[in-house]
Parts: structure tokens; sequence; C-alpha cells
């Protein structure tokens, strides 16, 4: 019996090994090809299709297994800005800019349909988000004329909104993320 041990833990560690160069080529194969199927993932990754579909059973769970990954990446940044720090709409920026950089680094998230659990992985950003405006509502430095939670929807809805232009080319990501930055500051401001 633990004869099997070390060749489970083996096995485990080579599918392991499987799933992240799975989801590393998927994002980056994605990141220039939104469209690229599960073949061209595979080949990319140095695996069988069958490999992929042990792993992720369909197109749309390997596209919210790359989300996941990419939404704990983008948590990590987010919580490397220290929030709790300095001037609360400098730092409702600082989040802006850490969300562009994400785009510009991963094109594909401009490009993705609507998938399943999308509204819980904002939930953690939302999270911090509202957390870093109820902190600014109350120094004074975020207008408090307008509830935290409505703000918030108001900028996910902002942010969405210029992603989309971007990624529909009506507008540069440079652009996008200057217009964003004066329509959120006027937003923001206490008048």
């Amino acid at each position: 019996m633990s004869e099997n041990k070390p060749v489970r833990r083996r096995r485990r560690s080579d599918a392991d090994r499987s799933r992240t160069a799975i989801l590393a080529a998927a994002v980056a194969l994605l990141d220039v090809q939104p469209d690229a199927g599960i073949e061209r993932i595979a080949e990319a990754a140095h695996v069988t299709r069958q490999t992929v579909y042990a792993h992720f059973p369909s197109r749309d769970a390997l596209l919210n297994a790359v989300l996941d990954e990419l939404t704990a990446e983008t948590l990590t940044a987010i919580d490397a800005l220290g929030l709790d720090q300095g001037p609360a709409l400098d730092q409702v920026l600082r989040l802006v800019d850490l969300a562009w950089r994400a785009f510009e680094r991963h094109p594909l998230l401009l490009h993705l349909p609507q998938m399943a659990g999308q509204d819980e992985r904002h939930d953690p950003v939302t999270e911090r988000l509202e957390r870093l405006i109820r902190r600014g509502q109350r120094a004074g430095e975020i207008t408090r004329e307008l509830p935290a939670h409505w703000l918030v929807t108001t900028l996910v809805a902002l942010g969405h909104a210029a992603g989309e232009s971007v990624g529909a080319g009506g507008l540069s990501a440079r652009t996008a993320n200057k217009t964003l930055h004066t329509t959120l500051t006027r937003l923001l401001q206490p008048t």
C-alpha cells in the first residue's frame, strides 16, 4: 500500500503541472486569439485535447478557470495597493489604473462573453471598492450625496462601458482610461 503513495503523488503532481500548463497556454493564446478552440489551446500547452478535457469538461469551463486565475491575480495586485492608506479618491483612481493594466496585459478580458459566476468574481473587488468609498465619505473626500453602494455600482458599470468601447475600437485604452479618470473624479468629488 505504501508503494502506491509515491506513484499517486507523482500522478497528482503531473496532473497539477498539466493543469497549470493548460491555464497558462489558454491565457497567452486567448489574449491574442480570443476565439481559439480547445485543440489549439492543447497544442500551445503541449498536451492532448483529452488532457484538456480531463481537467476542463468544456471550453466554457476552461474560460471560467482562466477568469478565476486572472481574478486571483488581480485581487493580489489590488491588495498590494494598500487601499487603506492615503486619500480615498486617489486610491480609487489607482485601482482603476490597475484594472486598465490588467486589460492591457490580458486583452481577452475585453472580448469574453458574459460568463457564469462573473458577478461572484466581482464581489471581492466591489467589497474593497465599497470599503474605500465609505472611508472617503467618512473623511469628506468623496460625496455623501449618493450611497456608497450606488457609487460602486456606477463605477463598475462605467468601467465596463469604457472596456466595451475599447473592445469595439471606439476609444484607445489610454483615452478610455483618461476619460474614466475624469468621469470618476467628477462623480466622486463632493460638491
